[in-house]
């Protein structure tokens, strides 16, 4: 399908203001600085006129995009419920409602049969917002308290609110600007919440008291190590908050008990620059995730409060990354061979053992497991090609049930796809996993279209889940791949090290190579293959587009984080100094250098790109709307041949785009569409 580039809408382009920007003897001129300047009114003005050259380029896709939503939409179990869990007496869940966007909260007294109780409804907080976004749900010890985060711009600061819910009016306690992060302390009319600073760092934790002013609450610990952000949460024994401090490298975390809230937090251990660990509580003990002596992490416990003890010892090639306390059991997330795999460990016993799956590539998270004292777990099961599973794994017995699986309307026989994972060399000779999916008997001719995605930093893995929508393309005759590239956290570690700081262009040597092992293997060649990534994957984009943009036919960066060196300098900005323990600081030269060497923005020059959708929020506190917006205008002026360079931003939303279930489906239509035609796909199955 062949998509105008030129018509009646021109692509805007930005007026070009230089601005001079110096450091370490370097000058760099920014001709669209000036973009920053959200108030300025020719600043939103070339914004609309982005999305309205964006929607004339996706014209000729109006009827492909909704029959995509259309497919995405009927394979959706609208009317729907999340696997009920059993706590203090309630069976609690969440359901949606077919035609409405937001999840309803749910509980019913001792049994499914007995009558429903909603205590929130999403649709109805919803109401007259262009926006919706609950920020976290923490009912009281007693249950006859929820309290609610709502945010209704996108910019991530939320109004917390209290429902009683016996009479279920909202108390007059009201809290603005209030960040993630929240614990009841054991009186029920004591919490605690965090609030960020100007550049949106969660500095603070704050006590309040139920019927007292806002302007009363107590500040009970203030981080002004701006590498660092706090956290608060109750323990799953509920007899202690914890207060946590982290950094990308480094942690400290303190404690107190849920009955005396307005005592003092003790710290559980002082921090030490590079020890990482996480806390919970177990009986007459703390449980640690640590680094502290186990690169790879390793559990610990301290009965005596005044020395630690392993529980388990590091292994070669497993990773622990997670744990879930229950009375006499710890479950410990972990990745080994690649895969995000459980175990359990007895603690009475010292027995330590896999849950075994069927599958031989999988991904599995313990899920929610309110019940301290409970011997069964519940975990959450997916592959590429299994639809996602809640399951209830009796630890004792290690007998499972299958408590829900995630339905596909329309019929869907996992027998018909395939999976499989390949191995690419990077530049360094480091072989890269990457995991595909595709229906079976595909030629490997190398004529498939194929959709190729990575993320690669902050240790966070981009493992193989099931996606109903990604249907729309296999059907096609799409192959799906995930390139697990290294900043990531896939292979332990030291696979996330070797993709970050000096090392960082590591990520676009493995997704280059991977990119290139599809097209060696047959799946796909230059001209059918499509890129995607999102934020710091977007940045991943932007890169490897700079360095080999005769590979690709087309690509799609989300939100991204592209204008690296002149955000990592700006320290008033949310992704900077707590930011430079991932990507490294650039008052350093080395650091400047190296950032500058590979900033997509800052290595944009005269190529054939291939065509590119980027998109922005404009309430995005993570990367800025102006990031997509300056380098789409830079891209425009130096992109040689016909392909489109459109930008799409999402102005009454921030980081994770529309809030609606429909608008988020609609916008996945959206993107699918732009890669349908850009790669000449099939627009029926």
């Amino acid at each position: 399908m062949e998509l105008p580039v030129r018509g009646p809408v021109e692509a805007p382009f930005a007026a070009r203001r230089p601005a001079v920007l110096e450091k370490h003897g370097d000058r760099r001129l920014d001709p669209y600085y000036w973009l920053r300047q959200r108030a300025n009114p020719e600043v939103l003005a070339h914004l609309a006129a982005e999305n309205e050259y964006a929607d004339f380029v996706m014209e000729p896709t109006r009827l492909l995009q909704e029959q995509l939503y259309s497919e995405i939409v009927g394979r959706i179990q609208q009317t729907d419920q999340t696997a009920p869990s059993f706590f203090k007496g309630y069976w609690h869940y969440t359901r949606t409602v077919e035609g409405l966007d937001y999840e309803i909260h749910c509980r019913r007294l001792g049994s499914m049969d007995a009558p429903e109780e909603i205590e929130l409804d999403g649709n109805v907080l919803a109401d007259g917002h262009e926006y919706f976004d609950l920020g976290f749900v923490e009912r009281s010890p007693d249950e006859n308290l929820i309290a609610y985060a709502v945010d209704f711009s996108g910019n991530e600061l939320h109004q917390l609110r209290i429902r009683d819910l016996r009479t279920h009016d909202d108390l007059e306690d009201v809290l603005e600007k209030v960040y993630y992060g929240f614990a009841w302390a054991a009186d029920n009319r004591t919490f605690f919440y965090v609030r960020p600073d100007g550049s949106m760092r969660p500095y603070q934790v704050w006590r309040h008291v139920l019927g007292t002013p806002e302007d009363e609450d107590t500040l009970v610990l203030q981080e002004d190590d701006e590498r660092f952000e706090l956290s608060v949460e109750l323990t799953k024994s509920e007899r202690y908050i914890i207060f946590s401090s982290t950094s990308q490298i480094t942690s400290e975390s303190w404690f107190l008990p849920s009955d005396d809230p307005t005592g003092e937090p003790r710290s559980i251990e002082a921090r030490r620059s590079g020890v990482e660990y996480s806390v919970d509580h177990q009986g007459d003990r703390f449980v640690i995730l640590t680094n502290d002596g186990a690169r790879n992490f390793r559990p610990l416990d301290n009965p005596g409060r005044d020395q630690w003890t392993e529980l388990v010892a590091e292994r070669p090639g497993v990773r622990l990354n997670a744990t879930d306390v229950h009375i006499n059991h710890v479950v410990l997330g972990q990745r080994s061979d690649g895969l995000q795999r459980l175990e359990v460990l007895d603690c009475r016993t010292g027995e330590l053992h896999l849950v075994e799956q069927a599958d031989s590539a999988y991904t599995a998270y313990a899920g929610a497991n309110p019940v301290y004292e409970s011997a069964v777990m519940r975990f959450y099961y997916t592959s590429l090609t299994a639809p996602w599973s809640a399951i209830d794994y009796d630890m004792e017995t290690r007998e499972r049930t299958v408590v829900k699986e995630q339905p596909v309307r329309g019929g869907y026989d996992r027998g018909e796809y395939e999976t499989d994972r390949l191995w690419a060399t990077s530049r360094d000779g480091v072989r890269v996993p990457v995991s595909i999916v595709h229906r079976k008997g595909i030629p490997l001719d190398g004529s498939n279209p194929t959709l190729l995605y990575g993320y690669g930093a902050y240790e966070l893995p981009s493992d193989p889940m099931f996606d109903a929508a990604r249907l729309s393309l296999l059907d096609r005759g799409f192959v799906f791949a995930i390139a697990h590239v290294r900043g990531g956290g896939e292979l332990g570690r030291e696979w996330y090290e070797d993709g970050k700081f000096l090392k960082k262009t590591n990520t676009f040597h493995d997704f280059v190579a991977s990119a290139k092992e599809l097209v060696v293997r047959g799946y796909t060649d230059p001209n059918h293959l499509a890129i995607r990534g999102r934020s710091a994957g977007g940045l991943l984009i932007g890169a490897v587009l700079n360095e080999c943009p005769q590979l690709f036919a087309c690509a799609v960066a989300q939100v991204p984080f592209v204008d690296a060196l002149t955000t990592m300098l700006d320290e008033s900005l949310p992704l900077t100094v707590n930011e430079y323990e991932e990507w490294g600081n650039p008052n350093d030269v080395e650091y400047y250098e190296y950032i500058k060497s590979y900033s997509p923005y800052d290595n944009v020059a005269p190529a054939e790109y291939p065509a590119l959708l980027a998109t922005a929020g404009l309430n995005d506190p993570r990367v800025p709307y102006w990031e997509p917006t300056k380098w789409v205008a830079k891209l425009r002026t130096v992109a040689q041949g016909e392909r489109p360079i459109i930008l799409k931003t999402q102005m009454g939303a921030g980081h994770s785009g529309p809030s609606g279930r429909y608008e988020s489906w609609r916008e996945e239509a959206f993107v699918m569409a732009f890669v349908l035609a850009q790669l000449e796909a099939p627009v029926l199955t």
